[in-house]
Formats: C-alpha cells, sequence, structure tokens
C-alpha cells in the first residue's frame, strides 16, 4: 500500500481564522508546525511525529486541538494491522487571520523560528523599516500577497520552502516635543 492516500480532496483555498478556539489553536508553536508539515500532503500521527522530531501522543494531542478548531481533518483512514491509520490534513491551503492575536502571532513566529533552526539550507531572513504613504503601503502589501500567491510549485519531488510574508505599520511611541508619531531629532 501507498504512503500517502490517494483519493484525499484538496483543501479550500482560503479560509478565514475568527473564531476563539481558531485563535487558541493557533497559539503553540508545535500546532504552527504542524499547519507548516500539512501543506502538502495528509499525513498519519507517526509521520508527521518523525518529520517533526516529536513525540508521537504530542502530535497526537496538538493534532485534536486543530481538528476541533477546523483547521485540520481526517481526509483518509486506512486499516492497517487491526487498527485504523487516520491520514490528517488542513483545511485550507491559506488561513487568513484578519485580526491576528498576540499569542497566535507568537506561536507562529516560534514555529517559523524551529524551522529556520532546522533549514538545511542558508537562510533569507530580512527586517527592513521603510517610511510609506498609506497608499504606497497598501500597495506593497497588495505586491507581496501577490508573489507569493503567483509563485507556481515545483514538482511534488523538490523541497519544500516556507514564505512569510508581513507588513505592518511601526508604533511609534513618542514623537517630538510628546507628539505622538513623530521622531525626536
Amino acid at each position: 500500500m501507498p504512503d500517502e492516500p490517494s483519493n484525499t480532496r484538496p483543501p479550500e483555498e482560503v479560509q478565514e481564522i475568527s473564531a476563539p478556539e481558531q485563535f487558541a489553536a493557533l497559539a503553540h508553536p508545535l500546532r504552527q508546525r504542524l499547519l507548516f508539515a500539512l501543506g502538502h500532503t495528509p499525513a498519519t500521527t507517526s509521520q508527521l511525529a518523525v518529520r517533526l522530531d516529536a513525540r508521537k501522543g504530542n502530535v497526537s494531542h496538538h493534532l485534536k486541538v486543530l481538528r476541533e478548531a477546523g483547521l485540520v481533518h481526517v481526509a483518509e483512514t486506512r486499516q492497517v494491522r487491526g487498527g485504523t491509520e487516520q491520514y490528517y490534513q488542513r483545511t485550507a491551503r491559506r488561513m487568513l487571520v484578519a485580526e491576528p492575536q498576540p499569542a497566535g502571532t507568537a506561536a507562529m513566529f516560534a514555529g517559523v523560528a524551529q524551522e529556520l533552526e532546522h533549514s538545511p539550507v542558508e537562510v533569507e531572513l530580512t527586517l527592513r523599516h521603510l517610511r510609506l504613504s498609506p497608499a504606497k503601503a497598501r500597495h506593497l502589501a497588495e505586491t507581496l500577497a501577490r508573489l507569493v500567491d503567483e509563485a507556481e510549485e515545483d514538482a511534488d519531488d523538490q523541497p519544500v520552502h516556507g514564505v512569510l510574508v508581513t507588513l505592518y505599520q511601526h508604533a511609534d511611541r513618542a514623537g517630538p516635543a510628546g507628539q505622538p508619531g513623530g521622531e525626536a531629532v
């Protein structure tokens, strides 16, 4: 039998994250990494444990949390040695978090940091602050989103790469003469 199920339905394109249980589910680095790992192909608890170098019991627990939050589902089951093997799949290729919560954002960055630590190749990581008008910031955000959305994937035998894109406005705490939003000279 093949290692992966053959008749799984493809995930939805986009899922909007808005429910409290979804935000709670996203607030753990291992759950973030499970979502990363399930980005392309369904996998069993055992396969995920090996792939993420985690204990099977931990993986099982966190998959249950993700499933209850509607972020993963059982794509297929198959009988093996008197038991039932479940293949998990993300419910969507892309998850849109319209109003990010601090705990979920921190967990996502922690999950990404763990992925970067295990990357077999050199990582590109850049942080730059730009002065942009609201119109230019909106244009840059749309351009970045379009670049990621339009990136064509290679064949299944090629390595998976993670892309994290964020554009945020820096929160200036105090400006000249105590006015918010400016820079002191």
